[in-house]
């Protein structure tokens, strides 16, 4: 059980940390909303995973690997990352403008949940990620206690990096600066546009490869 739990809990981290659209909105939410605002979208993105492995640990998860589920998963991500990016860009020009009003409800615990279960759901990779982890035949044999045990462990995984992550913006925020300020406001809000831009970019690539 204990070696389930840890290669679980390790693989949860390993597959958090990466850069992505993700960890890019919620660096950006701790720095305009502060923790919760950052954290509150990871913990949607981890309910999404365990929505995703609970699928796969069922044998339902195969359904959406087909090419029309896959399309549909990809269209939905590349749809998301488009209106996040004109977000964004939006509130760059607002904030140059000192126009920053309408940013608190969209920066809340509760939207960030909301948008992190919503990325982590319609994430095609999501998947297959949970297939190649608990969806082989090895990880099959070992039961339903068993996998629900890894799903549980990876999902802790991906939670206790979150709080990490966060947790170090804050401080780093902390030290520089109590606000942003408007140019800050502006740099924010135009670089997470443009990353949320080249992630757009590249599933776009994937899909039509």
């Amino acid at each position: 059980m204990w070696g389930l739990l840890g290669s679980g809990f390790l693989l949860g981290w390993s597959v958090a940390w990466p850069p992505g659209p993700i960890n890019a909105e919620m660096t950006r939410r701790c720095l305009a909303g502060g923790f919760w605002a950052g954290y509150g979208l990871i913990l949607g993105a981890c309910t999404g995973d365990g929505l995703w492995a609970l699928l796969v640990a069922l044998g339902v998860g195969v359904v959406f690997t087909g090419p029309a589920a896959q399309l549909v998963l990809s269209v939905l991500s590349i749809g998301l990352l488009a209106m996040l990016a004109m977000t964004f860009l939006r509130r760059a020009r607002a904030a140059y403008e000192e126009r920053m009003g309408a940013q608190v409800r969209f920066d809340s615990g509760q939207a960030s949940y909301v948008l992190g279960l919503t990325m982590a759901l319609t994430s095609p990779w999501n998947v297959t990620f949970w297939l190649a982890a608990i969806g082989r035949p090895g990880m099959a044999g070992l039961g339903m206690q068993s996998l629900l045990l890894v799903v549980v462990a990876v999902v802790a995984g991906a939670a206790t990096w979150g709080l990490a992550w966060s947790g170090t913006v804050m401080v780093l925020r902390d030290r520089v600066s109590g606000s942003a300020g408007r140019w800050g406001a502006v740099t924010m809000n135009g670089a997470t546009a443009v990353l949320m831009l080249w992630f757009l970019v590249g599933a776009a690539r994937r899909l039509f490869a």
